[in-house]
């Protein structure tokens, strides 16, 4: 007992307190008198074993938090829409791990609709997404919204469409065709229906669809033409990729975290780069 004792840094007495304090409160008793020593209960070394298993949770904590606090280390949870899976992101996310300071940080990854994204951040099931603006005010209430770039918007006919012979088109010229958008619930079917409200145009929607590759599938097949992100992977041996005329007629992409909210050193170093590599690599319009 005072060798105990001195190695918890507390007297004798305060020990043998503890230790009855314990015991009266589980109703049994861990230790019984050997000799002049004492000895676990058949009762103390069952709970030995839950304590010890305990502890050893708390100390898988104690790493974990000093993990978030390091700025080399940590876990991020980056969620995005599905237009940012071709280019923007995995680029993004490469030449963060390139530099030797964060190249032991680990991403975990989830695609989906804007909303979708943003209420996830809100449950603290992500830790920052690339995604449209949030469409709804109480969304965008509860969270930080910057700006990291202006993806092109190009419109996608089929190799023998009329439009195809053209270098650039109009939306008003897209609109005498059946079109196939973006689901309107999404992010970017919320942008181009605010893009075709602003101009004054009512497309004739053949179709809605959740990602590009679907979209170009239909266009592909003669279902309309579409308007879709300017990537580098697109196939433009499927479809034909037009230039739209129209000033403004690009889709913005937001860097949002949740507001009020402590963000790990990891997350909020991921941010700083990306919105510096967005700047000087990407358009902004």
């Amino acid at each position: 007992m005072p060798k105990a004792a001195e190695n918890l840094g507390i007297s004798q007495p305060s020990l043998s307190y503890a230790i009855n304090n314990l015991e009266d409160e589980l109703g049994i008793p861990l230790f019984e008198k050997d000799g002049r020593n004492i000895k676990l209960t058949n009762y103390g070394r069952v709970y030995l074993h839950y304590v010890e298993e305990a502890l050893a949770t708390l100390r898988q904590g104690d790493e974990y938090i000093n993990e978030l606090q390091d700025v080399t280390q940590g876990h991020i949870h980056l969620g995005f829409t599905y237009t940012m899976g071709q280019d923007l992101v995995p680029e993004i996310v490469a030449n963060f791990l390139k530099q030797d300071k964060f190249s032991e940080i680990e991403f975990s990854y989830s695609q989906d609709i804007t909303d979708k994204l943003i209420e996830d951040l809100l449950l603290e099931k992500l830790d920052l997404v690339f995604a449209s603006k949030a469409t709804t005010p109480k969304l965008a209430s509860q969270v930080n919204q910057f700006k990291l770039a202006d993806q092109e918007l190009l419109a996608a006919v089929p190799n023998d469409h009329p439009l195809a012979q053209k270098d650039s088109v109009n939306l008003a010229e897209l609109a005498q065709y059946p079109m196939v958008l973006y689901q309107r619930n999404s992010g970017l079917g919320i942008y181009l229906n605010e893009l075709f409200e602003r101009a004054g145009i009512e497309p004739n929607v053949a179709l809605e669809v959740q990602e590009d590759h679907s979209v170009l599938g239909f266009v592909h097949y003669n279902f309309g033409v579409a308007i879709v992100p300017h990537m580098s992977q697109l196939d433009t041996k499927i479809v034909k990729l037009i230039k739209i005329d129209d000033e403004a007629v690009v889709h913005p992409i937001y860097a949002i975290t949740k507001a009020n909210h402590f963000l790990p050193p990891a997350v909020m170093n991921f941010e700083e780069f990306a919105h510096n590599y967005a700047k000087k690599h990407f358009k902004m319009l």
